[in-house]
This record gives structure tokens, C-alpha cells and sequence, in this order.
């Protein structure tokens, strides 16, 4: 099975000065040729821990890809580092430089600098990818059933050539002919240790393979296949999210991009109820995902149903929620009225301090959920 492994250059992103896409980028790619991504790195501007980096990668994977550091300036070193790493100098290509004089004056620059010709220089025998929409042309460095592909750090720039060059480069060297598809489900209203124990023995399959992931106040049910082509791997994906859905019933509320506050609106508006929602502490969280929200201070556990049922009374809707957090206690406490009538929860939070206004602002969106759910 072909494997691959990413390492992301660049000093700025060690120092937390930019975030780092392109790793998911490219691993996304990756999944969808079906190669195996056995792990990712970041290394700072530092020619001799690149090298190091570069050659560990090789021994365990296939595929090495970087990005960054193709820049013409000397913190730019990975065309040297991957030289080192596979044993070779680097030498000037005419080609690539033509196109980075090409693409200066183009964007109506003056003549390049010097030190531009830098990016014109690649390990020896590397095969030399041109840069369409940058001045930093990329290579590739094989060796035996290995290859080392170095992108820009752009993403614009990384993207374009990785999907122009890099995936058919890949799927004709590798003989690409899988897929790796995965579907992703989402939970509200159950812990993860609970899911778990529901699910166990569908955690120890091989393929579709099956993993939990915990966020606040929802767990994502991770289903991944390995197929021949996208309708086999959904064949594997459907007949495993059948069996989780059975297990879990009503605590699924969505797959992939559903957001629960979404799903929630959304079964609000089909079941032709209106809404009331309050918050106080959550410095504007419930109203940033539901319109109908409103803000009041210093509410407590006490005070926070007689106001919704003020704010109910006064936009006169079907439904009011609200929710009050107590930072001093690690808990919350949620109302919710309903042609059924009034309710109210107090919860305690276990995890991190500033999660508990998402971690309550999720139970009482699932609440709601639930409870139209169950309304005719």
C-alpha cells in the first residue's frame, strides 16, 4: 500500500504567526487517491533538521511531500535540504529560471534580482515542475519506489500545482487505483465513553475503519473505506452507518458539514414553530448561531425562567430556550417552554473553563432538537 508523509516548512509557523492549510489540504488529496498519510511534521527554517526530517520520512513512506521554503531568500532552504537528504548538490536549471523571469515580468516588475536565481536551482537530477501562478518553481526528487515533492508554501500556488502536476505525477508512478472516502457523523447527547461502549466492536474493523473524536458537547463518529471506486467505498460506508444509527438512534443529528445549530433551525422552520432564545454569559455565542437570540445580563439559575418567559410573552412564539452559565460553579442552567409545557436542567462541566459557554450552548441546541423531534 502506497504511503505518504507531509512535512510543512517554515519558522512563521512554528511561532504561530500563520496557520498551517496545507497540511489538511494535502492530506484531504491524499485520502482521495487512497494513499496512506502515516504522519505530518513541521520544521522550522533549519537546512540540517529538514534533511533529517526528509531522510526519517523516506525510510517509513513512499511519498514525502513539503511545502515551503522555495522562496529566493537564504531563510528559503529546502532545495538544499532535500539535496542533503538524498545525498546530491543542486545545480541551475535554464528552464525554470526562464519561467521565473517570465512570471516577474508578467506581474510588471523590474528585472529579478540576483538572488532570485536561487529558485532556479533544484538537487541534481530532479525533475523540475514550473510554477504557473508563482515565481517558485517546484521538483521532484525519486529514488527507487520513493519520490520527495517539494510545493510552495502558498497555498493558492500549492494547490494548483498539486492538483495540475503532482496528482498525475502520483497516480502514474504509484499506480493509484483506490480511493479512500470517509463520512463523518455527528452526535449530541451522549459522552464519548458512552458512544463508545455502544459502538465498540465496530472500532476494531479493518475497513471501513471506525473512530470517535470529541468536541464540546458533540462527538463525531469518523467512518473511513477503502474501496476500488467512490460507489464501492459508499457501499461500505452505508451498511456501517446503518449499524451506527441503530445503536445510537436520535443522538445522530447529522453527517459531514451539518452544524447542529443548522439541523436544529432547519427542523424548527419544517415543523412550522417560531422562537425565543436568551443567553447571558456567553458574550453573544447562542445568538451567533441562532438569529432569534437575545443577550441579558446577570442572569442566574433562579431569574433565568421568569425572564424567557417574559421574552416568550412579548415576541409571542411557539418556543423559548435559554441558557445562563455559572462560571464560579462550572455549570449551567437551561430552560425550555414548549406547548408541552416548561422545563429546566441544571448541568455541571467537567472539561476547560472557557468551553463551557459552547459546551451549554450545544446541550440546549440539542435539547431543542430533541424535543422537536418529538413534537408532532
Amino acid at each position: 500500500m502506497t504511503s505518504a508523509e507531509i512535512i510543512t516548512i517554515g519558522t512563521e509557523i512554528l511561532l504561530g504567526e500563520i496557520v498551517d492549510t496545507n497540511t489538511r489540504y494535502i492530506a484531504k488529496t491524499l485520502r482521495g487517491l487512497g494513499v496512506d498519510l502515516y504522519r505530518t511534521i513541521t520544521i522550522g527554517d533549519n537546512l540540517e533538521r529538514i534533511a533529517s526530517a526528509i531522510q526519517h520520512s523516506m525510510e517509513r513512506a513512499n511519498i514525502v511531500i513539503t511545502t515551503g521554503g522555495l522562496g529566493p531568500t537564504i531563510d528559503d532552504p529546502t532545495r538544499e535540504a532535500v539535496a542533503k537528504a538524498v545525498g546530491v548538490e543542486t545545480e541551475f536549471r535554464a528552464e525554470l529560471w526562464e519561467q521565473v523571469v517570465e512570471t516577474i515580468a508578467r506581474y510588471g516588475r523590474a528585472a529579478p534580482a540576483e538572488n532570485q536565481k536561487r529558485q532556479a536551482y533544484v538537487p541534481q537530477g530532479a525533475i523540475g515542475i514550473k510554477n504557473p501562478v508563482g515565481t517558485a518553481p517546484c521538483f521532484i526528487v525519486e529514488r527507487e519506489n520513493k519520490a520527495v515533492i517539494s510545493l510552495p508554501g502558498v497555498p493558492a500556488e500549492m494547490e494548483q500545482i498539486l492538483h495540475e502536476a503532482v496528482i498525475p505525477y502520483l497516480q502514474k508512478r504509484f499506480n493509484l487505483n483506490e480511493v479512500i472516502k470517509v463520512r463523518v457523523l455527528h452526535c449530541a447527547g451522549l459522552g464519548e465513553g458512552t458512544i463508545d461502549e455502544k459502538i465498540a466492536d465496530l472500532e476494531t474493523l479493518s475497513n471501513p475503519t471506525v473512530g470517535l473524536a470529541a468536541h464540546t458537547g458533540v462527538v463525531d463518529v469518523r467512518l473511513t473505506a477503502k474501496a476500488k471506486d467512490e460507489a464501492e467505498a459508499n457501499q461500505m460506508l452505508d451498511a456501517v452507518e446503518a449499524q451506527v444509527r441503530e445503536r445510537l438512534g436520535a443522538n445522530v443529528f447529522g453527517v459531514d458539514e451539518d452544524k447542529l445549530e443548522d439541523v436544529t433551525l432547519n427542523l424548527l422552520a419544517k415543523k412550522g414553530f417560531t422562537l425565543t432564545a436568551i443567553e447571558s454569559g456567553l458574550d453573544g455565542l447562542l445568538m451567533r448561531q441562532i438569529p432569534q437570540a437575545a443577550s441579558l445580563p446577570n442572569l442566574t439559575a433562579d431569574t433565568l425562567l421568569p425572564a424567557l418567559r417574559a421574552a416568550q410573552a412579548s415576541a409571542q412564539t411557539n418556543l423559548a430556550i435559554g441558557v445562563t452559565i455559572l462560571p464560579e460553579e462550572r455549570s449551567a442552567a437551561l430552560a425550555l417552554i414548549s406547548p408541552n409545557g416548561e422545563a429546566t436542567r441544571r448541568v455541571t462541566y467537567g472539561g476547560p473553563p472557557k468551553s463551557l459557554p459552547r459546551w451549554s450552548a450545544n446541550l440546549l441546541l440539542n435539547w431543542l432538537r430533541v424535543t422537536l423531534e418529538e413534537m408532532n
